[in-house]
């Protein structure tokens, strides 16, 4: 099956996520049969041997400073989130079970834990506002950056195992690429039909980039890494459902955990298929139905995700679909002067996919008003900003907030379906009490490839995530400094002091 082709079976099957059309309708009225499940023998063999054989040399500068704008960007929302009443509480469940003061740190706070439930907390930490970095797709057929959050799978595993073991900063760095690009190939080859039945992809494909990144940190031959693959899978698992709760957050932290368990199991002798990826009963057929070959074979650092298509930054803790009307909101609120009180009614329309992610249209707290288009236009237009003390469950109520979201129609748009299901396309109409309509329309956010963020700008991101912890600000540039130039670090386990409390 070729890649056209798979893409054309794969439309048809996830034609309509959300509107009621998957193939359960399908199925009693077309008599078109299922596509063959691709045969492709040795399949996680070939990714623990990409796994296995990278080194740093292989990554091109370009990644390896683009890399370095996630890293800082995780490290900053684990600190700006540490402390919140979220984390708090799966950090208190974990003191409670009696695993506290020894083993791997928890950014943010004094917490200590062993090295797999350290990467939990610290993974709940980077995921909880919803602010992590974000995968992009390509395909025609999916629904632009809704794949991965790559980083929190990955970096507190890494972190994690650097703390224990030490880890000069080029192997930092290497171990934290292998794991994002596994995650992300894995990601991109399977079927959208996982996405559109429900999975949460960072919970589902995370855990591959974090037994990844512990396989490669661990120097697991080429056998080892397929079976840390094997148990890998077995966790993998998250439900879109959660999507404005605690329990996405959760996830993804059990993402990054189950890479340094399956790396501990196969390091005690514990075995699992070594054909996970490619069989019959094994990951790719149970969670996405089929899968493109041609996506992963020879895709693997070929190019590096980080490079195409990218990784895009949030320069707003919401779900990435907002940001194209966000970033276009606030364009259009500061050329033309927009107050408040002028607003009568806002439209905003995206492709229909969209509107079965962005759930929420009457949100009731800050996580669910993380996936509702109409507060994220209306808390723009009532504060003239999106950051994270916007999102704050007392913010969300307000009532000058709560009447603008009553004003904010968010609909499908004939126009952007039409542009096509790798873009976000966004249209924006606000009316004006005097007769005036001001419209606007944007592809990609502020943060994405096409338009991305300095390092000086991730940066700032940080230097707002920091203060926002009121973290010592001194501290706080030593990071930006250190996360700089990781090339030259020594040892990675000088950055423990500066990111924990």
């Amino acid at each position: 099956m070729n890649r056209r082709e798979f893409f054309r079976i794969s439309a048809i099957a996830g034609a309509g996520l959300g509107a009621g059309t998957f193939p359960r309708s399908l199925a009693a009225t077309a008599p078109l049969a299922a596509p063959p499940f691709p045969k492709i023998a040795g399949l996680t063999r070939r990714v623990a041997e990409f796994v296995s054989a990278a080194q740093y040399k292989d990554l091109p500068a370009e990644v390896v400073e683009l890399g370095k704008k996630s890293i800082l960007d995780g490290i900053g929302l684990a600190i700006a989130s540490g402390n919140s009443k979220g984390c708090k509480k799966i950090q208190g469940y974990l003191g409670s079970l009696g695993l506290g003061g020894a083993g791997a740190s928890v950014m943010g706070t004094s917490l200590r834990f062993p090295a797999r439930f350290a990467a939990l907390a610290n993974g709940v930490s980077i995921h909880m506002e919803d602010f992590d970095d974000t995968q992009l797709a390509v395909a025609k057929d999916r629904v632009y950056g809704l794949l991965t959050h790559p980083t929190v799978a990955v970096l507190p595993t890494v972190l994690a195992g650097s703390e224990k073991e030490g880890m000069s900063g080029p192997e930092f760095m290497l171990n934290y690429h292998v794991g994002v690009e596994v995650e992300c190939k894995l990601a991109e080859a399977c079927s959208p039909r996982s996405y559109g039945d429900g999975f949460h992809s960072t919970g589902v494909f995370g855990v591959f980039g974090s037994a990844a990144a512990c396989a490669k940190a661990r120097n697991y031959d080429v056998a080892a890494i397929a079976r840390t693959f094997a148990v890998a899978a077995t966790h993998a698992g998250g439900l879109r459902e959660n999507f404005g709760t605690l329990s996405k957050s959760l996830q993804a932290g059990q993402a990054a955990e189950a890479g340094i368990v399956a790396a501990d199991l196969v390091a005690a002798g514990w075995d699992g298929a070594e054909t996970i990826l490619e069989a019959n009963n094994g990951f790719f057929h149970a969670y996405g139905g089929t899968y493109d070959p041609e996506a992963l074979m020879e895709k693997l650092g070929r190019p590096w995700t980080f490079a195409t298509p990218g990784i895009s930054i949030k320069p707003h803790p919401s779900g990435s679909l907002t940001h194209p009307g966000m970033t276009e909101m606030l364009r259009l609120i500061r050329s033309e002067g927009i107050r408040p009180e002028q607003v009568e009614k806002v439209d905003v329309g995206t492709n229909g996919k969209n509107l079965s992610t962005l759930i929420h249209h009457r949100p009731k707290n800050g996580l669910q008003a993380k996936f509702s288009m109409e507060f994220c236009l209306a808390v723009l237009l009532v504060e003239g900003r999106a950051g994270l003390a916007e999102f704050d469950d007392a913010a969300v109520v307000r009532p000058a907030i709560r009447q603008m979201v009553e004003r904010v129609n968010f609909y499908a748009d004939p126009e952007a379906d039409a542009a096509g299901f790798d873009k976000m396309t966004t249209i924006l109409r606000i009316h004006l009490k005097d007769g005036r309509v001001v419209s606007g329309r944007a592809d990609f956010g502020k943060g994405s490839p096409s338009d991305p963020m300095s390092y000086e700008e991730v940066a700032e991101k940080f230097r707002g995530c920091a203060e926002f912890a009121s973290w010592p600000g001194k501290k706080a540039e030593r990071i930006v400094e250190t996360v700089r130039t990781l090339e030259q670090c020594s040892d990675v386990r000088l950055l423990i002091p500066l990111i924990t409390a």
